[in-house]
């Protein structure tokens, strides 16, 4: 059953115009433009992502194959590799970072009742950075190493869902624990973090917002114990104790009291001790939600996956962020998609399905469900069997 509109369309329809309008004229993103707005240059680019194009030109003659399409999607003409090229070359990557800001709103609302598996009403994040290397010809602004380029995706992502609020994007030198300095935080929420993120003057910054972190240890930190709470051992907790920091500097820089939680994983026979200034949960929530924090490496493994950001359209920063903050969108597209239709599955089915049929004119709702499809008898009264042939 056809709709009259095609699935690319009913995908980037996701978008409320009117915010992507207001980023537009914020950042001037269609200053001087007459055919090749905005709107154009996210279609193009969404359907890039969607359907795992190689370069430019794999974009723009897959598009310009379907020319009654693009007549539909607003474009007035077929589409040339150089314009869509400079598109992205001037056009501040804000705006998308703008649109994006708006979709995580939506899709947070819609994920808020995901349940985490444990008894806790607070948000928790999870914080973590994860590097794309890249050519040090074609990248130099992304120095790494000597031989080497990358980026460096500083990202925060709400465990409900696995929704991303916050990513920051530097080149991959810089350290993961600088990028605290321009978090703001949100009173009542857990932030989740390994040792890269040890920092307590930092910590001290977050612990005075009102909010509540986990964190490992590090072995050369000092802790002066001053009490010990009984734990059960028979479930990997060793000990459960409140107490300072044991140096002058980190005391100066953190001057409350932390709990110091010691975990021994029966799985793995390892060892873990964390720091929390989470004083009113059962010790067990500890390890546990540390344990959590692991979600955030399969959020890097399914953007790495199934978007387009290891292999970029463009060399310059602006349109690297721009590529980058165009398939967050559309992994938040399809997640809002997912939790409105109640859809079977996993995201990674959904994202596969729409990815078959950008051009297929049939109702997305019925392209998602599930399908009981039987083959009919009907079918195979002519057919032979193997060895009749």
């Amino acid at each position: 059953m056809r709709n009259g509109s095609y699935i690319i369309s009913q995908i980037t329809g996701k978008i409320h115009w009117e915010t992507l309008n207001r980023q537009v004229r914020k950042y001037n993103g269609n200053y001087k433009v007459k055919l090749f707005g905005c709107r154009q240059q996210f279609i193009a680019m969404a359907f890039a992502q969607l359907t795992w194009r190689e370069g430019l030109r794999d974009i723009v003659d897959c598009l310009n194959a379907q020319p009654e399409a693009l007549h539909h999607l607003g474009f007035t003409g077929p589409l040339a590799k150089s314009t869509l090229a400079d598109a992205n070359e001037s056009r501040d990557w804000r705006i998308w970072e703008g649109v994006a800001q708006g979709l995580i709103r939506k899709a947070r609302k819609l994920y808020a009742d995901e349940e985490l598996g444990l008894d806790l009403n607070h948000t928790v994040y999870a914080l973590d950075s994860s590097t794309v290397d890249l050519s040090l010809t074609l990248f130099p602004w992304a120095t790494f190493r000597e031989t080497k380029a990358g980026i460096k995706l500083h990202t925060q992502i709400d465990l409900r869902g696995l929704i991303p609020t916050c990513i920051h994007i530097t080149d991959a030198r810089q350290h993961d624990v600088n990028w605290l300095d321009s978090l703001v935080y949100e009173p009542g929420a857990i932030y989740l973090a390994d040792r890269g993120y040890l920092d307590f003057s930092r910590l001290a910054r977050l612990h005075e917002s009102g909010a509540f972190f986990v964190t490992r240890s590090k072995r050369n930190t000092v802790f002066n114990r001053h009490s010990s709470s009984p734990v059960n051992q028979e479930s990997g907790l060793r000990s459960d104790q409140l107490g300072l920091l044991g140096t002058t500097k980190s005391r100066e820089a953190y001057p409350w009291l932390l709990r110091r939680v010691s975990y021994r994983d029966p799985e793995e026979k390892l060892f873990y001790a964390f720091l929390t200034n989470l004083m009113n949960v059962p010790a067990g929530h500890i390890p546990e939600l540390y344990r959590m924090r692991w979600q955030i490496e399969l959020f890097f493994r399914w953007i790495k996956q199934h978007l387009r950001i290891r292999h970029f359209y463009g060399n310059s920063t602006n349109a690297v962020k721009t590529q980058i903050w165009i398939s967050v969108i559309v992994y938040l597209i399809i997640a809002i998609l997912h939790k409105e239709m109640k859809l079977p599955g996993t995201l990674h089915r959904t994202f596969q399905i729409l990815s078959t049929c950008p051009f297929s004119q049939k109702p997305i709702h019925e392209l998602l469900m599930q399908s009981n499809f039987k083959p009919s008898n009907m079918l195979n009264f002519n057919q032979l069997e193997f060895n009749d042939l």
